[in-house]
């Protein structure tokens, strides 16, 4: 038996799939030799001069994934689960996930936001991480930045730009402990930031076996409230938007916010629920936040 891990190239996408090769080997008892690691090349990976939101959006990191999983050549794909898109290509399901790590950000080139010099030029390919930046500081400057976090964090040390954003659970995962982090009462973080998920065919039934013995339930769980809320809002790549659920004993906290994509109006709103209420007041929250949005903000989506 060969069991087919099918991944991006990157060094963190490579670091997720040697996590969910290793989860499956504990949960099975599967010798190294049972599992092989398979990298596809995404379109995302080849195109880093322009925003991804003008070039395809999130399917720029997992159509070719999806190809080669629904033409047999992998068993599984592994995911940052924040990259996938909201609607899965038909035939195709989110299986399960990994444990969320931090779902923080880190600031590569200041101590803190508010440090930052004044007119400081921050890379970021994220219109979520754009708005946000500029809600706090209007005398900020955004350039788009792509690449892998090496060349992010290379920028930076070059002078190329001030300072970048990058999410601390990608930090963490490649040992690298660079950067201040900034707390989730300053920066909400993307829906399924942290989280990492293994799609499957949707009619695989040996293979959706396997994956549930992973699964992580309260991780799953609260991703799926925030690509509910992504959904309900009709949200695009160029749709600044943030979420975050959290399991408290029996309930879920949730909050979000929707901005405009120079900062120049925030809405946000949260609530606390029993989990098996958390869809309807999702759907509900896009609702509100949708409503109080002026002309400009409301635009940004299609819900």
């Amino acid at each position: 038996m060969s069991f087919k891990i099918g991944t991006r190239g990157s060094p963190l996408a490579l670091a997720q799939a040697h996590m969910t090769a290793a989860a499956l080997k504990q949960a099975h008892g599967w010798r190294d030799d049972e599992i092989e690691i398979v990298i596809i090349h995404t379109t995302g990976d080849k195109v880093q001069d322009r925003a991804l939101a003008e070039i395809g959006g999130k399917a720029l990191w997992t159509k070719e994934l999806d190809t080669a999983l629904m033409d047999g050549r992998i068993d599984i794909g592994v995911h940052s689960m924040k990259d996938v898109e909201t609607i899965l290509k038909e035939g195709i399901v989110l299986a399960a996930m990994l444990p969320r790590a931090d779902v923080r950000e880190r600031l590569i080139g200041a101590e803190s936001i508010a440090a930052l010099p004044h007119g400081a030029r921050v890379g970021t390919s994220s219109p979520r991480r754009a708005a946000q930046l500029k809600a706090k500081r209007r005398d900020l400057q955004t350039e788009i930045l792509r690449g892998n976090v090496a060349t992010r964090l290379a920028k930076v040390e070059s002078g190329a730009i001030d300072a970048t954003l990058l999410a601390a659970a990608g930090l963490d995962r490649l040992g690298q402990s660079v950067g201040s982090l900034i707390e989730l009462d300053e920066m909400l973080p993307a829906s399924a930031q942290g989280a990492v998920g293994i799609t499957a065919r949707a009619g695989d039934a040996l293979t959706l076996a396997r994956l549930e013995a992973i699964n992580h339930h309260a991780t799953f769980d609260c991703v799926m409230l925030e690509r509910g809320f992504l959904a309900a809002l009709g949200g695009t790549c160029h749709s600044p938007v943030a979420a975050l659920a959290r399991l408290e004993g029996e309930g879920v906290s949730f909050r979000a916010q929707i901005l405009a994509e120079d900062g120049s109006e925030v809405q946000e709103g949260g609530f606390n629920a029993p989990l098996h209420e958390a869809p309807q007041r999702v759907a509900e929250l896009a609702a509100e936040l949708l409503g109080r949005a002026g002309p400009a903000l409301r635009a940004l989506f299609t819900a």
